[in-house]
């Protein structure tokens, strides 16, 4: 490892495989249930088997790591010469992963820094990249958690979905609760609040949504320098032509990254998923 400060988040962050490799993140997965069968976030469970799963209108659950798992991952990286671990976490008010890594580390042989980042995808996953540049540069456990917070605070995350149904099945709506109702005949827009998925706006049809989800997008990042990333989930088309709208739109852009959601995000979002990250460099 170039630093002695290590990198750690989980596979809700959906980061490029190329960014994990490079900045030589530690990936720990989530789990999926499908037919009957505990699997990996990201690896062992993709979502093309997901999608096929919820089209086939299986139940479909999802879990957290075990406490066990992280205190696994931060005793191995202790091993290997890390001498502090940041630690940064899908939001702790979607998911139990943020408490799990608290819970180990606890007992860790190192100084670990959890973060909650209030957020999920890339939202995430710009935070962990800019923990993973701050150790580079020499930065402590501390200041490299402090500006992953920074970072995922000032990120906004807007996503459409063709159904509230899915996230009403995972109770994964929070407030969002207020669309039920006449909601599953509209298109609704959602964002990240507070750490919960929250009703933005109600749309009548999927290519008005879209279309305002691109307006949204452009507001939020406005022309200072920006990163995006465009989610989706079995719409690969529909993104990228939304990430090309966007690379002619905005004068500030750095990076851009188009990445399918995996298993967990999806089973909550469904299929059609369109999300926008915005996130101020």
């Amino acid at each position: 490892m170039p630093t002695d400060i290590a990198v750690v988040t989980d596979s809700t962050a959906y980061l490029p495989v190329e960014l994990v490799e490079r900045h030589r993140l530690v990936v720990v997965p989530l789990k999926v249930v499908l037919r009957g069968r505990p699997l990996d976030d990201g690896t062992e469970a993709t979502p093309t088997q997901l999608v096929d799963a919820l089209r086939q209108r299986r139940i479909v659950t999802t879990s957290r790591p075990a406490p066990e798992t992280f205190a696994e991952t931060y005793r191995e990286l202790a091993e290997k010469g890390a001498t502090g671990i940041v630690s940064i976490h899908i939001s702790g008010e979607l998911s139990g992963t943020y408490e799990a890594a608290l819970l180990a580390a606890r007992d860790a042989e190192v100084p670990v820094r959890v973060v909650d980042s209030r957020t999920l995808g890339m939202g995430m996953g710009f935070a962990v990249l800019t923990a993973a540049e701050a150790a580079a540069d020499g930065a402590t456990v501390e200041e490299a958690a402090v500006a992953a917070e920074k970072r995922a605070y000032a990120t906004a995350g807007l996503f459409y979905v063709d159904t509230l149904e899915y996230l009403r099945r995972g109770g994964r709506i929070g407030a969002a609760a207020a669309f039920m109702g006449t909601a599953l005949a509209v298109k609704p827009l959602l964002h990240v609040s507070d750490g919960l998925l929250a009703p933005l706006e109600k749309v009548r049809t999927s290519a008005r949504a879209i279309s305002r989800l691109e307006e949204l997008a452009v507001e939020r990042a406005g022309a200072g320098p920006v990163d995006i990333a465009v989610h989706h989930l079995a719409s690969a088309e529909r993104a990228e032509a939304l990430a090309g709208r966007l690379r002619e739109r905005l004068p500030g852009l750095g990076e851009l990254y188009v990445s399918e959601v995996g298993a967990v995000i999806g089973a909550h979002a469904g299929p059609g998923l369109l999300a926008v990250v915005v996130s101020p460099r």
